[in-house]
């Protein structure tokens, strides 16, 4: 029995590993065709896209670069996503602690309410908002583009941090308020430094949101000059298309920093989302 226990074990243990190996070149194997393909001619990429390069030059990404517009491009996407995310951040923070030590119809009504909107896809929006934001004249500027990103991520960030709140021990804050502070203290100075996991676990989320977004920003961003690293990207469709090569190069360079920031931050991303999951 004790043999066929633990043969059952390898048995299962061969199996998951293979399933995960399957799911890492599955996901690695697209990324790493594009690098390949960065390298190449655009001749060479149609004669054999799974060839090795010749040479590692970087003609491609010198040419994506200057003829894209990328310095420009992220200048606007680190704009629009760093306004994006401090302004989700302060209202999902303040958002997410009264949802978690507050009780009553009204909170109730409150979470069913940012349930509901999780649903509704922004293409119904798009008219209205375009309205709105052309009266104001504030078509084809990039920050208060922030703010419509930031309400389509509000309801998740705020779902996020009332879970990190609700696992903050109801003591703690009970202690702050024995020693005299008040709600601003409590929040700021006691419960933020103790939630700091979710934070940069909704920062994460944001960002890369932010950074990937192309419906509302090709909406509402107009001229070179605003436009995001995504939009340069897409428009080199009209004058690259045909070359292969270069668009792979431009692919990368939109995607190595999102990839490299991933990278540095995904150990502290997991370990928000674990911390955070344990109560809802």
């Amino acid at each position: 029995m004790a043999v066929m226990g633990k043969k059952k074990r390898i048995v299962t243990l061969v199996t998951v590993h293979a399933v995960l190996i399957l799911l890492v070149i599955t996901a690695l194997f697209p990324i790493a065709l594009v690098v390949l393909n960065s390298f190449k001619p655009h001749v060479a990429i149609v004669a054999n896209p799974l060839s090795w390069p010749e040479s590692f030059t970087p003609v491609n990404y010198s040419s994506a670069w200057s003829y894209a517009k990328f310095g420009i491009g992220f200048k606007n996407s680190i704009i629009l996503a760093a306004c994006t995310i401090v302004i989700v951040l302060f209202t999902s923070t303040l958002g997410g602690y009264v949802l978690a030590t507050r009780r009553g119809k009204v909170v109730n009504l409150a979470l069913v309410y940012f349930m509901i909107v999780m649903t509704i896809p922004i293409q119904l929006f798009l008219f209205p908002l375009y309205y709105v934001m052309s009266y104001l004249k504030l078509v084809g500027t990039v920050v208060p583009i922030s703010f419509i990103l930031a309400a389509r991520n509000i309801p998740l960030a705020l779902f996020l941090m009332r879970t990190f709140f609700l696992n903050v021990p109801k003591e703690l804050e009970e202690a702050a308020r024995i020693d005299g502070a008040n709600t601003g203290h409590v929040l700021w100075y006691v419960m933020a430094p103790v939630v700091s996991p979710g934070l940069l676990t909704v920062s994460v989320i944001v960002g890369l949101n932010a950074w990937n977004e192309f419906l509302i920003t090709s909406t509402f961003l107009q001229g070179e000059k605003n436009f995001t690293a995504t939009l340069m990207l897409r428009s080199m469709s009209g004058q690259f298309g045909s070359d292969i090569g270069i668009m792979m190069a431009g692919a990368m360079i939109l995607i190595a920093p999102v990839l490299i920031f991933f990278m540095i931050t995904q150990r502290y991303f997991i370990d928000g989302l674990v911390s955070g999951s344990v109560k809802g």
